[in-house]
């Protein structure tokens, strides 16, 4: 077992998520920084797919209950077992007993801890993923929460001198594909994207990273019925300001979609700390 010391602002177990289930209103869900995830997993000698934790800005701590190995990416923070420091983006041997704390991020967002074994919470839909939007899986870390964990690969974890980690995002840039509904809008709306004069909001969170910035002129009236939405669609709401759907987003929505952001192309926006500037790419 872990047992949870420090919460942090929002920590939830998450793994690659839920597929299969949209038809029924079930969104995908599963880490937003999948790259990191998986990083962790790799690091601890876990299947790719094997449950993490996902913090929020503030880290976490937790309580080993065996001796365990773990490693942290993501969002680089300041990592301590019993208070002294340990190194981020490797594995890490944690006594039984001890607590392994992850501070603050440095930079970024999120960041991910994984144990060897897995976070074993029970799977609800073929997946543990945390979904803040439906409610679905466990609910997120609360202090004396107990995590179970699953039983150690027999491999040692790998070894690495050095862990590839993009650095301060200044500028955050997607590329996106117009439409379905970019008929919806004036010319100028793509070209208004593509100026880069849009900032990450601090409303955002897993559902979606919201944006200040110009309003983006619609040439129609009315509103749409509902219809499905994808992970990586940019919906544009009453305001005019974009929002580009993440982990957790609805799987219908009325509002029009203007272009939609490949979802191999979302890690970077899962790190992006509000008042960055958002620029899109267009591409054919």
């Amino acid at each position: 077992m872990l047992t949870v010391v420090r919460a942090g602002a929002l920590t939830t177990v998450q793994d690659l998520g839920r597929t299969g289930y949209a038809h029924l209103g079930v969104p995908r869900g599963g880490a937003l920084d999948q790259r990191a995830h998986r990083l962790a997993n790799r690091l601890v000698g876990n299947p790719e797919e094997a449950a993490t934790l996902e913090t929020t800005l503030t880290g976490c701590a937790v309580r080993a209950g065996r001796a365990v190995v773990a490693a942290v990416t993501g969002a680089p923070c300041p990592v301590t077992v019993d208070g002294r420091p340990a190194a981020w983006g490797r594995a890490l041997r944690i006594p039984a007993g001890a607590v392994l704390e992850l501070g603050t991020a440095v930079y970024g967002v999120r960041s991910y801890l994984a144990v060897a074994g897995g976070v074993a919470v029970p799977p609800v839909l073929g997946s543990r993923s945390t979904d803040v939007l439906s409610g679905t899986g466990p609910a997120p870390l609360a202090e004396g929460a107990r995590l179970p964990l699953g039983t150690p690969p027999p491999a040692p974890p790998v070894a690495v001198d050095a862990v590839p980690h993009p650095g301060p995002v200044r500028e955050l840039v997607l590329p996106l594909v117009p439409g379905p509904r970019d008929d919806w809008f004036a010319p100028e709306a793509l070209r208004a994207l593509a100026a880069g004069g849009f900032r990450v909001s601090a409303a955002g969170n897993r559902i979606g990273l919201r944006t200040e910035g110009p309003a983006l002129e619609r040439v129609r009236e009315g509103e749409l019925p509902s219809e499905g939405m994808v992970l990586g669609a940019v919906q544009v709401p009453p305001d005019g300001r974009p929002v580009l759907f993440l982990a957790d987003h609805p799987t219908t929505g009325g509002y029009p979609v203007i272009g939609v952001v490949p979802a191999r192309c979302l890690d970077s926006a899962a790190q992006t700390r509000p008042g960055t500037r958002v620029r899109f790419v267009l591409r054919g």
